[in-house]
């Protein structure tokens, strides 16, 4: 293995810590008993509060001043200023701790623990005089070093900053301890993950698990992931959706279920994509996707209201985007029609192909009428809907699992909720018709057999599970990363994924 020169010295700083006799890496706990934020925020000068506390992160800076210096240690709640003077932490006339471990073997990264007490600097710095110091874990690799500077109008700006996008999501360990800015998106993922859980808890929903590696796949129009289960010998795949399994818990007598679920689909590649993605479904009994508009529309400004202090807008690039307001309907012909200039209600398959051909749409020879008018929709209609707004009424061909329109043949009572230009979710009132379920799967299978590796296959359990009676039903898909990304300004989807999915590194 090459090292830099920087790299070496940090392995030899590591060794001649051991040699004084310093453990680099202690096995006992580190009990701390507050955090940087909270100091920042709470004390008091005049109170004299924090008299005695007990801190854990990283150095991030270090000003050495003589038998003084100042430095800033990073925990996991943002940055404080330290105070560490000699005689302060060193016993007696052994000095090793101050004028060799801190002053000479201590590097940027490296992480320790202090204890002491708060108090103001002449500057009027919030900052901790440390009485104690004790190193946790020698950094042997050099963080990037980020330095901030004032300019001439008072601005703050960065420089070297991390911010290669490869290798903030291939390492996103560094991202995370140099960008604050990372950080807090993911925070705010918990934060929605959390809130949405806490509403179907409140309304007595039932959080459950279903299967990951599925005989059948099935729930959605996705190409799947493939492996083999040895002792049993057969195929099985990677859950292109939970849907069919909390439909069978329906019918299982439960009248409201969710998942937060991680799916996968054997699929290109984007902004807006990974192959490994976060779902959110829910089903309710005895509702349907007219009951379901309103408590998902409820349910979001809730969500942006907690995440966003109390306000119900957001800001995503040049869009102000408001959740407060009462969201936008529109039928999926009125959007066409209204966006792409067409009226294709009444188009047969080749009909509608001729409209994409005359609109400059690629579609290939495997796409029937239903994924030809998704075609149209998401080139023509998407990126105009820049507010909340919800595309209803999709045609039949569509959307295999969703229940016959009540009134208006050949259509289904399904609504996308679209914001942002992009689907956030996806709704049905849910077919408890198993006749007309089995239809809408062998029309699938021709589509499959024609070519389309998104086509649903028959499932024929669920097929028998519908068959003992499921009432109706309304369900949901939300898309959680998709969600994250609009509520943070987040521009790609790798942003808002810990681990991205990646091409292998190149040496």
């Amino acid at each position: 293995m090459s090292l830099s020169e920087q790299e070496e010295q940090r392995r030899k700083a590591r060794e001649e810590i051991i040699d004084l006799g310093i453990d680099p890496y202690p096995s006992e706990t580190f009990q701390v008993n507050t955090f940087s934020n909270d100091i920042k925020n709470n004390f008091d000068e005049k109170k004299k509060n924090f008299q005695d506390v007990v801190l854990a992160g990283r150095l991030m800076s270090r000003r050495i001043m003589g038998s003084a210096s100042f430095a800033e240690i990073q925990d996991s709640k943002g940055k404080i200023q330290l105070y560490v003077r000699r005689d302060d932490i060193c016993e007696g006339d052994d000095k090793t701790l101050y004028n060799t471990i801190f002053k000479k073997k201590l590097d940027l990264g490296d992480i320790i623990g202090i204890s002491g007490f708060v108090f103001k600097t002449q500057m009027g710095e919030v900052s901790i005089h440390v009485k104690e110091l004790k190193v946790l874990s020698k950094s042997v690799r050099p963080l990037p070093v980020v330095k901030e500077t004032i300019d001439e109008s008072g601005e703050s700006k960065k420089h070297d900053v991390f911010s290669n996008t490869e290798l903030k999501y291939r390492r996103r360990y560094i991202d995370l301890i140099v960008n604050p800015e990372s950080r807090d998106i993911f925070i705010k993922r918990a934060l929605i993950v959390n809130e949405i859980r806490s509403i179907l808890n409140e309304n007595n929903f039932l959080e459950v698990e279903t299967p990951i590696l599925q005989p059948i796949y099935g729930g959605a129009a996705a190409k799947p992931f493939k492996t083999y289960h040895n002792t049993l010998d057969i195929p099985l795949y990677l859950r292109i959706a939970n849907e069919l399994y909390l439909k069978r818990l329906i019918v299982g007598g439960f009248d409201g279920v969710f998942e937060f679920a991680k799916d996968f689909r054997n699929e290109g590649m984007s902004r807006f994509h990974n192959p490994e993605f976060t779902q959110c479904e829910f089903y309710v009994a005895y509702k349907d996707y007219i009951w379901m508009m309103d408590f998902v529309e409820d349910m979001f400004k809730r969500i942006v209201k907690k995440i966003n202090n109390d306000s119900t807008s957001i800001q995503f690039g040049d869009n102000k985007i408001d959740f407060g307001k009462k969201w936008k309907r529109l039928t999926m012909y009125e959007a066409i029609e209204k966006y792409a200039g067409v009226d294709v209600s009444e188009l047969d398959e080749e009909s509608i192909r001729k409209v994409c051909k005359d609109l400059k749409i690629k579609v290939d020879k495997t796409m029937g009428r239903g994924k030809l008018i998704d075609e149209i929709f998401g080139e023509k209609c998407e990126p105009n809907l820049i507010q909340p707004t919800y595309i209803t009424d999709y045609p039949l061909e569509m959307s295999p699992l969703a229940k016959k329109h009540r009134t208006k043949d050949g259509l289904v009572e399904r609504f996308e909720l679209i914001c942002n230009g992009k689907e956030i979710c996806n709704a049905f009132s849910e077919i408890n018709d198993p006749l007309d379920q089995r239809k809408r799967f062998e029309d699938q299978v021709k589509l499959g057999k024609r070519g389309d590796e998104e086509a649903m296959v028959l499932d024929e359990d669920y097929l028998i599970a519908l068959e003992y009676g499921m009432p109706p039903t309304a369900g949901i898909g939300i898309g959680i990363d998709r969600l994250t990304m609009l509520f943070t300004n987040s521009e790609s989807i790798q942003d808002v994924l810990f681990f991205p999915q990646m091409k292998p590194e190149q040496s």
